[in-house]
Order: C-alpha cells, then structure tokens, then sequence
C-alpha cells in the first residue's frame, strides 16, 4: 500500500513518456518577477550567455508556487496578494509549515509545536485577507503520517486537528481556494487510505485535493488516481502539479536518487487551469522548477536555484 519515500519510482509504468513541449501562452496564474528563476535569467542576460538566457526564460516566464516562509508570514502573504491581484491573476501560495514535517529529510523543520503552527496559519490568512489565492496545503503532511515511524503516533491526532482548522480558516475567505496535499498515486497506493486521512483533515470543507507535489509521476497516473480517490471523498475536484513530470518519475535508481534531482527528467504541462478534465481544476507548478530538492547528487540545498538543473529539465522538455 505504501512506499517509503515520496517520490519513489511507479513500478507500474517502465515504458518511457515523452516530454511535453513546454508552449509560451498567457499564464492564469501570477508569474512572481523576482523569483530565482528570474534572477538568473537576469544573470545569464547580464552576463551575454543568451543560449541559457533562452532556456532559463522558459521557467521564469510560468507561474510557480509561491513556498510563504516563517519570518513574517503575515507581511509576504500580504506583499504577493497584493501584487498578483495588481497584476490582475491569482498567485499560488504553498503553505508547508506542519510540525515533524518532512521525517528529518531534506526539508526537514516546521513549526516547533501545534500553537505556533496556530499562529503561523493565522498570520498567513490575515495577509491573504479577501484577495484571491489558490492554496495548496501542507504538502507530505498526510502521506507522512501513514509512514511508520515518521510522525509520532502520539501527534497524529494533533496533525488532522492542525489541517482541519487551517483549512477551515482559509475556506472562509471570500477569494481563497484551498486544495489538501495527497500525496502521489505511487507513495498511498490505495486510494482508501487517503481517502480515510483526507476526511480527518476536513477535505469536505476544502476546495478539493492536490497531487503530485515536487514529484515526477505522470500526469495520466495522477488523473486516474484523482479520479478514484474523488469517488471516495464525495466527488472532489483536484489539482495535479506538473512542473517537472514531462518524462515521468526516474527508473531505475535507489530510493533517495529516484525523487531528489533525478537525472533525465523534464518540465511538464504549463499550469493552466484548462485542463479538459472534468476532476482537474488545474496543472499547477507547485514546486518551482530549477529549485533543487536537496544536496542529493551534487546539488545546493533544498529550495536553492540548481542552474544545471534548471538547463536539463527545459533540454528535456524539447525546448532547448
């Protein structure tokens, strides 16, 4: 039912999947002009190198998730609703601040108990206030607490409590869509128990589920999990992240390798919210595309600009 690692390779899918050529169209999202994909392609202008200036463009021109920090969560979520709303598109925050979050991997850390995860929601939602945002929360959250050993037992009770009223706080907010992490159809392989998990965390208040978060599994693996795991939360619609799922996950490598700065992979869909699928409200780039997952296989740590990287998954996509 389960793996061990979030991003661990789909077993049932060796045949190779074609990229998906990365098309230039107006994004519906808002694209973030000083995010680290638009500095160094400041950088690569700046320093006459217009070959990686091209491919770099390919990413910073599309609209990514925009990961709200612990430093002044009020004041960023505040500062990038303003200027999305400006810019007349909605931004897409990513709110990744759960305790025991991530197991002790590469991201791991989060808030140090559930009262200052408390406070840090509450910050976040007042800097929303009634500007639009799509919201995809808490990414790993659910999935982690079905690893054994992972979460404590002891918290997960305190972890569904901790989802159930973030979510319904940002639910209430006139322009906010809010969308639960799920997971990828290859870490909770059955859809029964997400299903399960999904409904202690108040997914029926939600505007649905996202999938496929920092992760490489194909975008048709994802849609016909959506589908079946919707069938067993009352129908709810889901989001699909495509950033970097145009090859499919990586084959053939250890654990760790398979879902941190795998080789050979590529940019998938541009995130768009016409999907042609009745479930997807959207493709998403929830993980920014040339960030690195961690310092697996030579890269910076997690979250920092990987500029070989960031080359090899535009290359990959056919673009370059």
């Amino acid at each position: 039912m389960l793996l061990a690692a979030c991003s661990a390779p789909e077993a049932s899918q060796r045949a190779s999947v074609p990229a998906e050529r990365v098309e230039r169209s107006s994004p519906s999202f808002w694209v973030n002009p000083d995010s680290k994909a638009q500095q160094a392609l400041a950088a690569a202008e700046d320093s006459g190198a217009a070959d990686e200036a091209e491919l770099i463009r390919v990413i910073a021109e599309q609209p990514a998730g925009q990961w709200i920090g612990t430093e002044d969560p009020q004041a960023e979520a505040r500062r990038i609703t303003e200027a999305a709303e400006a810019a007349g598109a909605p931004p897409l925050l990513v709110l990744y601040n759960i305790p025991h979050r991530d197991c002790g991997q590469y991201s791991e850390g989060g808030a140090a108990d559930a009262d200052a995860y408390r406070d840090w929601i509450g910050r976040v939602v007042s800097g929303i206030g009634d500007r639009p945002a799509w919201v995809v929360l808490e990414p790993d959250a659910l999935a982690h607490t079905l690893v054994p050993g992972c979460v404590p037992d002891e918290f997960h009770e305190e972890q569904y409590t901790l989802l159930r009223e973030a979510v319904e706080q940002l639910s209430g907010l006139p322009g906010t869509r809010v969308y639960l992490d799920a997971g990828n159809p290859q870490w909770v392989r059955e859809a029964g128990a997400m299903a399960e998990q999904l409904g202690r965390a108040g997914i029926e208040q939600a505007d649905g589920f996202a999938l496929n978060v920092s992760n490489y599994q194909t975008t048709a693996s994802n849609i016909a999990y959506g589908e079946r795991l919707s069938a067993l939360v009352g129908g709810q619609h889901f989001v699909i992240d495509t950033s970097r799922n145009g090859n499919g996950p990586a084959e053939g490598l250890p654990e760790e390798e398979a879902w941190c700065n795998p080789p050979g992979r590529a940019l998938g869909t541009p995130p768009t919210t016409r999907t042609g699928e009745e479930l997807v409200d959207a493709y998403l780039w929830v993980k920014r595309p040339g960030e690195s997952d961690g310092t697996c296989r030579g890269g910076p740590p997690a979250g920092e600009w990987h500029h070989t990287y960031a080359l090899d998954l535009v290359r990959g996509a056919g673009t370059g």
